[in-house]
């Protein structure tokens, strides 16, 4: 199993775009010039890691209707305008696994989280989010990617 552990976030403020459908097929790169453009606009310091907030478990859940956030943290006043929407993500405790590998690796990843919380006494409370370190590389013909993945919990 990877290695898991347990953290509390920061709280952040977060721009958005919200996308329904398969997580395979969400428009990172429009979603992310959409982002980055409404952040100069509203005169708003980006950051600089990407965030996807994954509502739904495409196990459980039709492909099509999985719901999901493109995300970027920014700092500065700005509200929801043009189809991008602003909140705050509070701090909260989460299970992360630092994850580096082909996307068709992700599903082990979320089950090894899932079991870790298992055995710990938590329960998953909420959205998981992946923070991405970098842009994903192609090799070989597959996706690579560079991502913490964080599963809000409960600890009992």
């Amino acid at each position: 199993m990877a290695k898991i552990k347990a953290k509390t976030t920061k709280p952040m403020t977060v721009a958005y775009i919200e996308h329904i459908g398969p997580y395979s097929e969400v428009p990172w790169e429009e979603y992310m010039e959409r982002l980055y453009g409404w952040a100069k606009e509203h005169h708003v310091r980006p950051g600089f890691s990407a965030i996807g907030i994954y509502h739904d478990n495409p196990e459980d859940v039709q492909p099509e209707a999985c719901r999901s956030e493109v995300a970027i943290p920014i700092h500065g006043d700005a509200s929801s305008d043009g189809g991008v929407k602003v909140k705050e993500l509070p701090a909260m405790r989460v299970a992360e696994l630092t994850f580096k590998g082909p996307s068709t690796m992700l599903g082990d990843a979320y089950r090894d989280i899932m079991a870790w919380t298992a055995e710990h006494g938590c329960e998953a409370a909420g959205p998981s989010m992946e923070i991405y370190r970098s842009r994903p590389k192609i090799k070989k013909g597959k996706m690579i990617f560079s991502a913490r993945i964080q599963v809000p919990i409960t600890e009992q």
